[in-house]
């Protein structure tokens, strides 16, 4: 009955999309103006995990399915969800068959086929690829075609929730013809695909300039001869989230700019000048310091921060990691960084309400100085005459990187100032978003290589079930050498218990179950120390009080629906 539910929610709200927009016809709003303050350094999200490249992608290149705003699952590509009731998921939960929409295309003009959808599982599960986004295809063991427009998918073992391959914006099909000789190591060195991969989208790249300018013309092989409203879009990228927030609220410059993290205060004094309005819609972010749980010392060379190096000197102590969150006081951090688009969590699941734990929250939602010295003390550390702790020769001074931005800036300092109190040093560095995000094997500074003891920043997953992203924390994801740094288990954890529930989860059909599985794996989590929640974070955006259509949604990407935008007259 949930799923026949669903899937007419999905009819619905599908045909709402096609028809029910009142704007102007294709292309006659002009240009539309957008600003990420963190600069897209890739048009292919299976390159970079990064949002900001995620967004930029989702403009051109789509899904078979996507979660709209209420949190619904909707066909996108695919012409209906399927379910075992309407004889699209077997009825042993081995397989699943997507039907295609038989009347699109691809901006170059030639049909949007099977062999697409069966090519991006091949580029995403091949050899030395480094897939960031291979996750979403956990357990899936064949993709095949039963005809021009009908995708049959086989699962490795029954799998009560499939709505996960092809789904969301951080699954998108690519086109087969452009990604051909791609596969596997070549993926990285395909530039001109990279940057301006063809789409199914509303929009097309017409030129890419990395961590800079992204310029977009309305695709004119789009599916609805009437949409989108504007003739292009100029994406800018740089700067910082104050100036993108005001380019919109105060100036009126811009359009639209992405992810206004900046000081409730400052956000309404831009405000009062009319221009623009502020969005905020909740999901599945999470704000968080990650804990590296391998060794990341340079003399290690080409073995730092893998698994390879061995445990962390001073992390691998589970007495510290548990420190490291008591001392933090996430009321003073939400207060200060994030106001209304912000709620402290101990959760990395924090949403939806079904699967958000309670568990952690008695002793790590508020917090307890006494608490964090005594166990530091139980376990040996003892504080040195600069104030920090030692034990063995290991001291509890910790490199704390981050990107670019004033509220993580400051969300630093406070928490520097917090472990201060409990014997523990912390050297702060900040790297640009465009980089940190970007995702290049090449660079020391991204998030993904994780050259320092402790890390900080958000992501989130697409939809409302946790188990793809509940996954990203499996033994086999973490980002090294051998998959071009494209691994998704940052922290580096590894637990074969973690690994068995998570397998567990994915062989579970009832709601009930699989919420309290996804509530066990969150808990583990954060009780282990592979990361420290601070902050549930708002997708909160400003926008244009002349821009019309936008349906802020926290389940997939910001743009989901960019074909129904337009300007109000």
């Amino acid at each position: 009955m949930k799923n026949v539910k669903m899937l007419l929610a999905g009819t619905v709200a599908a045909l709402a999309l096609a028809g029910g927009t009142a704007h102007a016809e294709r292309g006659t709003d002009g240009d539309l103006k957008i600003l990420f303050w963190q600069a897209v350094s890739t048009m292919n999200p299976f390159l970079s995990a990064g949002t900001k490249e995620v967004l930029a992608s989702s403009i051109v290149i789509e899904p078979l399915a996507r979660t709209d705003e209420k949190g619904e699952l909707v066909p996108w590509l695919a012409s209906e969800i399927p379910t075992v009731e309407n004889g699209g998921i077997a009825k042993d939960l081995l397989s699943m068959t997507w039907k295609l929409k038989p009347d699109v295309k691809w901006s170059d003009g030639t049909p949007f086929t099977a062999e697409d959808v069966i090519f991006t599982w091949k580029y995403c599960t091949a050899p030395d690829g480094g897939c960031a986004q291979a996750a979403q295809y956990e357990g899936v063991k064949n993709v095949e075609a039963v005809d021009p427009h009908t995708v049959k998918i086989t699962f490795e073992e029954p799998k009560p929730y499939p709505y996960s391959a092809f789904v969301g914006a951080q699954s998108p099909i690519i086109q087969a013809a452009q990604f051909k000789d791609c596969l596997g190591a070549k993926a990285p060195g395909c530039t001109a695909a990279n940057f301006g991969p063809i789409g199914t989208g509303a929009f097309m790249v017409t030129d890419f300039k990395p961590n800079d300018v992204v310029t977009f013309k309305a695709n004119p092989n789009y599916r609805d001869a009437a949409k989108p409203a504007f003739a292009s879009i100029t994406l800018k990228g740089g700067g910082d989230a104050a100036s993108a927030a005001r380019a919109v609220l105060e100036t009126g410059e811009y359009d639209y700019a992405w992810n206004a993290q900046v000081e409730p205060e400052v956000l309404e004094t831009m405000m009062a000048a009319g221009k623009g309005r502020l969005e905020i819609s909740f999901g599945t972010q999470t704000e968080r310091i990650n804990l590296n749980w391998t060794n990341p010392d340079p003399a290690l060379g080409a073995k730092r921060s893998t698994k390879e190096a061995g445990p962390h000197p001073a992390l691998k102590d589970p007495a510290v990691r548990r420190a490291l969150s008591l001392a933090i006081d996430r009321d003073i951090i939400v207060e200060a960084g994030y106001g209304k688009s912000g709620k402290p969590t101990c959760n990395i699941v924090p949403a939806p309400e079904a699967v958000a734990s309670t568990k952690n929250d008695s002793w790590c939602l508020k917090a307890d100085v006494e608490g964090a010295n005594k166990l530091l003390d139980d376990a040996g550390w003892v504080k040195g005459g600069d104030g920090i702790r030692a034990k063995d020769g290991v001291k509890l001074n910790f490199l704390y990187s981050t990107s670019t931005n004033s509220v993580r800036q400051a969300t630093q300092e406070l928490v520097k100032s917090m472990w201060a109190e409990i014997g523990v040093g912390a050297e702060l560095r900040n790297a640009s978003a465009s980089v940190f995000f970007g995702g290049d094997p090449a660079s020391p500074d991204t998030f993904q290589k994780f050259y320092a003891d402790v890390l900080m920043y958000t992501n989130n997953f697409d939809g409302t079930d946790p188990e793809k992203y509940l996954a990203e924390w499996l033994c086999d994801k973490m980002p090294g050498p051998s998959n071009g740094w494209q691994g998704q288990n940052i922290p580096r954890y590894c637990n074969p218990e973690f690994d068995k529930l998570v397998g567990t989860l994915s062989k579970t059909a009832e709601p009930e179950k699989r919420a309290e599985l996804a509530k066990q794996l969150n808990d583990m989590l954060t009780e282990e120390g592979a990361h420290i929640p601070l902050v549930h974070r708002g997708d909160q955006s400003s926008f244009a009080v002349t821009l019309e259509g936008i349906k802020m949604n926290s389940w997939d990407s910001q743009v989901w629906n960019i074909a129904d935008w337009y300007r109000k007259k």
